[in-house]
């Protein structure tokens, strides 16, 4: 006999884990960004155009760390200011999710 049906325990689950694998994913596209850039650049032949690409691309990968520190940090900030223990765990109210 298969699992009962779906309800909003199982549904903050999901949330919680698509928050999770897309924190992850998104710092390993950053370093495959870095390292492509870093290819990009060494392999450029110092042509100027292609060395503006590259560097580019490493502008913005490091914005796209920066802003997830920022985003991490800002949450741990409103955590210390509200007192919410676990701010970084998504729930909306049902256990056994919630503590």
């Amino acid at each position: 006999m298969g699992p009962g049906p779906a309800g909003v325990t199982q549904l903050q689950e999901l949330i919680q884990r698509i928050i999770n694998l897309s924190v992850g994913v998104a710092f390993i596209l950053v370093i495959i960004m870095l390292t492509w850039a870093g290819i990009r650049m060494i392999t450029s032949g110092g042509e100027s155009k292609a060395l503006s690409s590259a560097s580019g691309t490493i502008t913005w990968a490091l914005l796209g760390i920066l802003f997830l520190i920022l985003a991490w940090l800002i949450l741990k900030l409103i955590a210390a200011f509200t007192g919410v223990p676990n701010i970084l765990t998504f729930c909306i109210g049902f256990a056994p999710i919630c503590p």
